[in-house]
């Protein structure tokens, strides 16, 4: 699988960025296209030309599949892109947030607040209540189960012993040798002679 990222820049340098990849000799002003980040790893430089523009790189809500195809027949999955670098004008705020709200279609649009499950709001001192019962429930169980491991050797141990069987009783069965005389009778077995 190969590596891959969106790139999201405003319409200006989006223009400037399709002149430069379709111009066999790129002119002379947009001939530098660079992309650098600070150690934060999430912020940095986006350089095309002599003009500068600040960049987040920021986690999508969620996985976006992208496809290659050679043949217009059959589609290749390439890669799983989780990320997006968005290349922002010099007097735009930078994001507050690590994750980007909206996907990258419209419908996608706000996705982590109306298609994701919010996550509860626990109270730390009832989940850690919670932890410690199922805690105590947990070592209770397995100190009765060695105990009845204790108890089963015993009962291996009195297993050599012989024990009688007891013996067990019949339940009142009507002798098949009674009613020997007449065989028994259905329903089905009369005919019907009017036909």
């Amino acid at each position: 699988m190969e590596e891959q990222f969106i790139l999201r820049v405003p319409p200006s340098v989006a223009e400037r960025i399709e002149r430069l990849l379709n111009e066999d000799p790129p002119s002379s002003e947009d001939k530098e296209l660079d992309l650098s980040f600070c150690e934060d790893g999430r912020n940095g430089t986006f350089v095309i030309g002599n003009d500068r523009f600040p960049v987040s790189l920021l986690d999508l809500p969620c996985v976006v599949e992208s496809y290659k195809t050679y043949d217009d027949n059959v589609l290749i999955k390439t890669a799983d892109i989780g990320q997006m670098i968005m290349v922002r004008e010099e007097g735009d705020a930078a994001p507050d947030a690590v994750e980007y709200r909206h996907g990258l279609t419209p419908p996608m649009r706000d996705a982590r607040r109306r298609r994701f499950r919010r996550e509860p709001d626990l109270n730390p001192e009832l989940v850690q209540r919670v932890e410690n019962d199922l805690w105590n429930i947990m070592t209770t169980r397995n100190v009765e189960a060695t105990a009845q491991e204790e108890d089963g050797e015993e009962n291996a141990s009195n297993a050599g012993k012989k024990v009688e069987p007891t013996p067990i009783e019949k339940p009142d069965v009507p002798d098949p040798a009674t009613n020997a005389a007449e065989p028994e009778r259905s329903d089905s077995d009369e005919s019907d002679d009017s036909i």
